[in-house]
């Protein structure tokens, strides 16, 4: 019994043998499956892992143009799905998810057609929710210090000054601040 266990360990990990040495496109195409399977990833982002791990250009664009005919590559899903899940999860504003869609390498158009989901009252009462769920945790401070933390809040979000600063206003009205007193008057 003891034989038959170290015999297995010779060819690797337990139970698996040596493969033989793979082609950069084998290569290519199982680091892509192996990211893809995680989570959804842009073009960019699998271009920038296989060159990372030393796979030439041409065999990079050439495995990535083929799992992008195939559908396992979709910028434009991604981004959708991007904007879906973090202004749902996380109240970020559309300034906010078209950084965070640059920086992972989405072309400005596809980053601009997914915004067109999120319209502009969406993203208000997103805000208002924001600064509802904040609200009651600011209740003691004083009114300039729970302005500067609420409309801080909603700026790091991504929400513009304008929107920001009225939504707080509204909240703080609603809640029995004076506003004329909150220097919004």
């Amino acid at each position: 019994m003891r034989e038959q266990e170290r015999g297995g360990e010779r060819g690797g990990r337990e139970g698996r043998q040596e493969l033989p040495p793979q082609s950069p496109e084998e290569q290519a195409r199982a680091i892509c499956l192996r990211l893809l399977t995680g989570m959804p990833r842009t073009r960019r982002q699998l271009a920038d892992a296989l060159a990372k791990r030393g796979i030439p250009e041409e065999v990079s664009q050439e495995v990535l143009s083929r799992y992008e005919e195939v559908g396992l590559i979709d910028d434009a899903a991604f981004a959708g799905a991007w904007v879906e899940s973090r202004h749902r999860g996380r109240g970020l504003a559309r300034r906010a998810l078209a950084q965070e869609l640059r920086t992972k390498g989405v072309h400005t158009t596809l980053v601009q057609e997914a915004l067109e989901q999120l319209d502009s009252e969406q993203e208000e009462q997103t805000a208002r929710e924001l600064v509802e769920r904040k609200l009651r945790a600011t209740r003691g401070l004083e009114r300039d210090k729970r302005i500067r933390r609420l409309a801080g809040m909603l700026a790091r979000k991504g929400y513009p000054e304008g929107m920001a600063l009225r939504v707080v206003r509204r909240a703080l009205e609603a809640e029995g601040e004076d506003a004329e007193d909150l220097g919004f008057g």
